[in-house]
């Protein structure tokens, strides 16, 4: 089975940084806009991810791309893969 490739692909997601206060984890918020079913309108809904990122290079305000990986720990099962843009 070793020969075969993996037949799921992994989440991706981007967000912002909103908290990098813990040793090698950032806390990444994303967005996600949603229709209601009856009214049509266009909802914000926002879910907070606890990311591994193994150089703390990663500051608050930051927009980074994470990647779902093996829980890492009892909360964080997500990774930084890149830095999109560095906060001002």
């Amino acid at each position: 089975m070793s020969t075969q490739e993996r037949a799921t692909s992994r989440k991706v997601r981007e967000g912002l940084v909103v908290s990098d206060k813990m040793n090698k984890t950032a806390v990444v918020e994303v967005e996600d806009r949603v229709k209601h079913p009856l009214y049509g309108k266009v909802l914000r809904r926002t879910k907070k991810y606890k990311a591994h990122d193994e150089e703390n290079e990663c500051g608050i305000g930051d927009r980074v791309q994470i990647m779902e990986t093996r829980p890492l720990s009892k909360t964080k099962r997500w990774r930084i893969v890149e830095i999109l843009e560095k906060a001002k």
